[in-house]
């Protein structure tokens, strides 16, 4: 695909993942979209991506959805010029959301600059989040008379609880992300020349030191076991992916290297080389 409003480079295990329509403060649009689930596809099939780091261009990350198109920029039905069942229409960005968790590999945000509606609830899929100091935050759906997206309403309380996302949510307001650094949304809220720094050191060292296979599996894990019921669910699903880890020739290689005292060389594809029970959480339940 060629791309025309983000960019994608990988290097050194590490795929850079960049919102590029700086003169319109990367502002969310349908071939952004696109671009943005293509790109999320690669990432998961590429076994040479490790982990992928996702920033934009300029001085804001995005600023929410393009709205140049006027008070009808919502109305799917005007832009398309035909009546659209209830049922069949589905929310843009919740597509990329999807595309994001479906992702095998670790996508860390690297919050540059400002990030307004689903220029920040784009990245509650991501696994992690880095944001600059002086980055304006904000869920303002309701002050623009429409509602949360991007599957926000199921990541947002996961991630932060459900006191502060109604707060957030029911406001609408615009905040500094250094207000909100111990609210459990960023991982870390520093300078904004540091951003892309951080979030790239702690992607190489994803990259360079982990089994891409045990964190595949470990990212499942942990957001899967979000929706069980108790924690004997999780505790057998864990007993699944260390047994037949365990067997494997990356858990050899771990130990081997530990008691040699050198880097890990681990060989194991998340292309090819996962468990045949996996994914797990799609089973059907008798």
């Amino acid at each position: 695909m060629k791309l025309t409003q983000t960019k994608y480079i990988v290097q050194d295990g590490v795929a850079t993942i960049m919102l590029n329509r700086p003169d319109q403060l990367n502002a969310f649009t349908p071939t952004m979209r696109k671009e943005l689930i293509w790109i999320f596809e690669q990432v998961d099939r590429d076994d040479q991506v490790r982990a992928a780091v996702v920033t934009g261009a300029g001085r804001a990350f995005c600023a929410g959805a393009d709205l140049s198109s006027g008070g009808s920029t919502f109305n799917y039905e005007k832009h398309e010029g035909r009546k659209i069942r209830l049922s069949e229409h589905r929310d843009g960005g919740g597509q990329v959301a999807l595309a994001i968790f479906s992702c095998r590999k670790p996508v860390i945000a690297a919050i540059n600059g400002h990030a307004v509606g689903i220029g920040i609830t784009l990245t509650l899929s991501m696994d992690m989040r880095i944001v600059a100091e002086d980055a304006k935050i904000g869920f303002v759906f309701a002050r623009r008379g429409v509602v949360p997206e991007a599957c926000s309403s199921w990541f947002l309380p996961r991630i932060v609880g459900m006191a502060k996302a109604t707060e957030w949510v029911y406001t609408a307001r615009i905040f500094k992300a250094s207000d909100a650094a111990d609210s459990g949304l960023f991982n870390y809220v520093v300078p904004r020349d540091q951003v892309l720094k951080k979030a790239l050191k702690i992607a190489q060292e994803i990259a360079h030191n982990t089994s891409a296979v045990s964190v595949a599996l470990a990212k499942a894990l942990l957001w899967h076991g979000y929706s069980e019921p108790d924690p004997q669910a999780a505790h057998l699903a864990e007993s699944r992916c260390f047994f037949w880890a365990g067997r494997q020739e990356d858990a050899k290689e771990g130990i081997t290297s530990f008691l040699e005292k050198r880097p890990p060389r681990f060989t194991l594809k998340p292309s090819v080389d996962m468990p045949d029970f996996y994914p797990w959480w799609k089973e059907t339940k008798v």
